[in-house]
């Protein structure tokens, strides 16, 4: 990806005589450009990509569409300035965000080569047993094995047999538990279920001292949970009810159905009958629950299909705060994520819950097929996949995955406690600190943001730094009539007042073509000043100089 914010080749001078100021679109265009004339629409693509961005991102929609559309115009596949400018503008505050590297991950390249290590760490794991008590499930392939993450600002990456699609089985419930509470909020639905660990078997016939199912990730509690959905409805409504809901939090990505796993799941659930039977008899379905419909709803629930990549962004939605990253759209409220990922943490990887909260410290919810649904809140979900499990039932590489990252990055709930041990921390930038810091120190004098330079002189920026055609902080704030950057860079930061860009052009130069006269008032003041200043030292030096001789 360029790192560098392309500064302005010989055209730009041009525009300049013409009074045209340079946008947001044409400082993206130099900065991608890299020096060039034309932007070969491979390059955007990939240096989109690098990024973390993916072009059928629906945010990108427009600009992929008019990228398509105009490139048909032209006969070499390169963009120049103006079709770029055409292409980019509709989705420019994104574009600008993910090229100025203000993602959650900022070096999302180098956090990707990670992922593919631990990946591979993982990969090699032997051991486990794939899940043979439902038959579709012992079909399955040992070796399969992916890995899929979306961040909260849609930053996707994946690795290994991300397109496979497998059943979500036990990770719905976090999901569905999400759905009720968003509809029926907290208090309803913990009058029907508990929210304590059961440190037990998820598929034991035992309710609390309340006689409730002790939390939502057991089966007994996601029994009733899914009788608080759309009550009143068919179970066809309800099931199209939850798929809609599953689309939203999937972006719209793959979310499938399986009906061989489903007539399987029915077949095979004498042990979830008999859950049903014992919560009926113990009165903890609402008043006129038909309880053998409510099992049937519960086995299509798990049979819903999703892939590694859907079910990324179905966690990212989660670290978002009911947002999708991908669409935009408020799925699930506040109050529903909060209590889900509290519920997951202590409750979610059925009797290693404790285990896991001790040494992974986030949410997750792990189900049957193999799937771990993990949430880093604020930063992004993840979906680890792999037939194999341990003697708990979860996913015997998942875990190894889980544990891994973890153990490299600050993840845990309880990593950023003060004096702790450093770990790699993936939200701060690393990398080539000083094009970086050029690129941050331009845009903010571009922008008028006298905040960001005040913190940025404050961590000891170079605030005199150039950018490849020598142009200054001071000449972009000219350029653009900042009066308040200008006299910040003065008279704070003490920059070099008459500093030449490869065009030898000043400040002075700028702000007189551009008409700023508070500006060009400033810099004269403070050059007559400074010359004034230069001269008294130059003569102090001289004096010194002769006492010596």
């Amino acid at each position: 990806m360029p790192e560098a914010l392309a500064s302005l080749p010989s055209q730009l001078q041009q525009r300049r005589k013409a009074g045209i100021l340079p946008s947001l679109e044409d400082l993206l265009f130099y900065t991608i450009a890299e020096g060039q004339e034309k932007i070969p629409a491979h390059k955007f693509t990939t240096a989109l990509k690098a990024t973390g961005l993916r072009t059928g991102d629906p945010r990108l929609k427009e600009c992929m569409e008019m990228l398509k559309v105009t490139l048909k115009t032209t006969s070499d596949g390169a963009l120049d300035r103006h079709l770029f400018k055409k292409c980019v503008q509709s989705n420019i505050v994104l574009l600008t965000q993910a090229f100025r590297k203000k993602f959650v991950i900022p070096d999302f390249q180098s956090f990707s080569a990670h992922i593919d290590e631990l990946y591979e760490n993982a990969k090699n794991m032997s051991g486990g047993q794939v899940a043979d008590y439902i038959p579709q499930l012992a079909r399955f392939s040992p070796d399969l094995w992916a890995v899929a993450l979306c961040t909260v600002d849609g930053q996707r990456h994946t690795v290994g047999d991300t397109k496979v699609p497998f059943c979500l089985q036990s990770c719905v419930k976090p999901l569905k538990y999400a759905i009720a509470v968003h509809d029926h909020g907290t208090e309803y639905v913990h009058r029907f279920i508990g929210k304590e660990p059961s440190g037990l078997r998820f598929n034991k016939l035992f309710l609390n001292e309340d006689d409730k199912p002790h939390n939502p990730m057991v089966n007994a509690g996601a029994i009733v949970c899914t009788s608080l959905i759309k009550q009143g409805a068919s179970n066809a409504e309800k099931f199209d009810y939850v798929m809609n809901f599953m689309n939203k939090l999937a972006g719209n990505e793959y979310v499938g159905f399986s009906n061989a796993t489903f007539q399987s799941e029915r077949e095979s659930g004498d042990r979830n009958f008999a859950i049903g039977y014992y919560l009926k008899e113990k009165k903890c379905f609402p008043e006129g629950t038909d309880m053998t419909s409510i099992l049937d709803f519960y086995f299509q629930l798990c049979s819903i299909e999703v892939t590694c990549e859907s079910a990324s962004v179905m966690a990212a939605t989660l670290a978002n705060g009911g947002f999708c990253p991908i669409t935009g759209e408020r799925v699930l409220s506040p109050e529903s994520v909060r209590n889900t990922l509290s519920l997951m943490h202590s409750c979610g990887m059925y009797d290693f819950s404790g285990q896991f909260a001790f040494h992974v410290g986030l949410p997750a919810k792990s189900g049957v097929a193999g799937g771990i649904l993990l949430v880093v809140p604020n930063v992004m979900g993840i979906m680890c996949w792999s037939p194999p499990l341990d003697k708990l039932g979860n996913s015997v590489r998942g875990i190894q995955f889980c544990t891994d990252l973890v153990s490299l990055c600050n993840f845990h709930n309880y990593d950023n406690l003060r004096h702790f041990a450093k770990k790699l921390d993936p939200r701060r930038e690393g990398g080539d600190q000083r094009v970086k810091s050029v690129i941050n120190l331009l845009f903010a004098a571009y922008t008028g943001d006298v905040s960001a330079l005040r913190r940025f002189a404050l961590s000891s920026m170079d605030m005199e730094q150039r950018d490849y055609d020598s142009r200054t902080a001071l000449h972009v704030a000219a350029a653009e009539g900042h009066a308040e950057v200008v006299r910040f860079l003065l008279e704070a930061c003490k920059v070099n007042p008459v500093p030449k860009d490869r065009w030898g052009n000043t400040p002075m130069d700028e702000a007189v073509h551009f008409g700023h006269h508070d500006v060009v008032t400033i810099l004269r003041d403070y050059h007559n000043q400074y010359t004034h200043q230069e001269g008294s030292t130059a003569k102090k030096n001289e004096e010194n100089l002769d006492g010596m001789l």
